[in-house]
């Protein structure tokens, strides 16, 4: 499960003694709320289903693959399911590879989400070993489903932009730049993400160009 409210809250007070841009931005924007799913097979499945399309069509093609599928969550029903029926679901033929391998990783054990390495790049690595898994979707599993402490997805556009504006930056930051600034706020720096998605929402200014996938 994602962090709590009150995980949230003692990371962000611990960020705000180290980091005072954050302890301002705390005061103007307020706490997050938790951002928790559950963690498993489903989970990334729907990150799979929800790649490169709205939250609204997301939540549409997964109504129409559970009444297809009977039990969507379930990986063998994905892969006892024809690429045809899995089509006519609602899955694109990139998302029905992708789904395929997913489940195969599963279905086979090499792949076990109950027990993934308790080392951070160590189950980063064994996630993108999915079709349609990549870095991002990995590091954002490990922060909501699994509620892991110290993850950074550093390549998220969303947090570059508004890291460099809590930080007052000229410009937004370069993933590597904001892979270098962040190595101060271990262990909190999942909260310091949640955060940025939360401060980047609340902020009239970015109102018009709210395009994250968070």
């Amino acid at each position: 499960m994602g962090l709590s409210a009150e995980q949230l809250r003692s990371s962000l007070d611990a960020l705000a003694r180290i980091e005072p841009a954050f302890a301002a931005a705390l005061a103007h924007a307020g706490y997050p709320e938790p951002r928790i799913r559950d963690r498993g097979y489903a989970t990334l499945l729907r990150t799979i289903v929800g790649q490169q399309v709205s939250y609204k069509a997301a939540d549409a093609v997964w109504a129409k693959l559970e009444a297809a599928l009977i039990e969507a969550t379930d990986p063998a029903r994905i892969a006892a399911t024809s690429d045809e029926d899995l089509r006519a679901a609602g899955l694109s033929r990139q998302k029905t590879g992708y789904a395929r391998s997913l489940a195969e990783e599963v279905l086979s054990g090499r792949l076990d989400l109950a027990n993934l390495p308790a080392d951070d790049e160590e189950a980063i690595a064994q996630l993108v070993r999915i079709k349609g898994i990549g870095r991002w979707s990995a590091e954002i599993y490990l922060l909501f489903a699994e509620g892991r402490t110290d993850v950074w997805p550093a390549g998220d556009l969303a947090v570059q932009v508004e890291i460099g504006r809590i930080l007052g930056l000229p410009e937004r930051p370069s993933e590597k730049t904001i892979r270098e600034l962040a190595e101060k706020w271990r262990p909190h720096r999942s909260a310091a993400t949640v955060f940025a998605w939360h401060h980047y929402m609340f902020d009239p200014a970015t109102q018009s160009a709210k395009n994250s996938a968070i």
